[in-house]
């Protein structure tokens, strides 16, 4: 079994009854792919861990993916077609143009991602943003738009506490504007106040450290 470490059983034998053998179904899971029947048609479209990620960053599925190939359109092509909301169809080959392959920083971050279970459409925004796959993995696994992670993330505020406000960063960048200073809003607001009872607090004397003891004590779990 040491060929197959990092498997249970069932997994070994569920890889092995789709025909992979440990090397190829241990490249299939680090590439995001952890089904071994989504791995046979991502196989079937001549797909490979490598190349996986052009038809994951469109957030094709393995039979998205089988259709076009049957139809004889490039990956890329067929990734951007999708992502323009075409359904499979035949393309002529003058109109099928040449796209580049997505950088290595965008596969490893778009990687990590999805092996994380991050949708695919989640995972490809903060990729294509330029987001790395480890600082981006709790913001997107709470499914925070990518734009509005770096805005909560520059106000200090965590994940949790983002994804706790239910709004978007501007919409509480403004609620708070002048209420306390800017490097303050993540530690009153997730203390559970409101601009106005922070600002009230702040007048009648509580410090931000005071404010953040309260976010300590208020903070979401993981």
């Amino acid at each position: 079994m040491t060929e197959w470490d990092g498997f249970t059983q069932g997994e070994v034998r569920r890889w092995r009854g789709a025909g992979f053998g440990p090397e190829e179904a241990a490249a299939w899971r680090e590439a995001g792919v952890t089904a071994p029947a989504d791995a046979r048609l991502w196989r079937t479209a001549a797909a490979t861990p490598r190349t996986v990620v052009t038809w994951q960053r469109a957030g094709m599925t393995p039979r998205d993916a089988v259709r076009w190939h049957e139809l004889g359109v490039a990956s890329h092509d067929a990734a951007r077609r999708h992502l323009a909301g075409e359904r499979p169809r035949r393309v002529p080959w003058w109109s099928r143009p040449a796209v580049p392959e997505p950088g290595p920083g965008v596969v490893d971050a778009l990687r990590r991602l999805l092996r994380a279970g991050v949708p695919a459409d989640v995972a490809r925004s903060y990729a294509d943003a330029g987001w790395d796959g480890a600082e981006a993995g709790e913001w997107a696994r709470r499914r925070v738009d990518q734009g509005d992670a770096r805005l909560f993330r520059a106000l200090g505020f965590t994940a949790a506490e983002a994804a706790g406000t239910a709004l978007p960063a501007v919409e509480v960048m403004a609620a708070w504007w002048g209420a306390v200073p800017l490097e303050e809003v993540a530690s009153w607001c997730a203390a559970g106040l409101t601009p106005a009872e922070a600002a009230r607090q702040r007048a009648s004397g509580v410090t931000a450290e005071q404010a953040a003891v309260l976010r300590a004590l208020s903070s979401p779990g993981p």
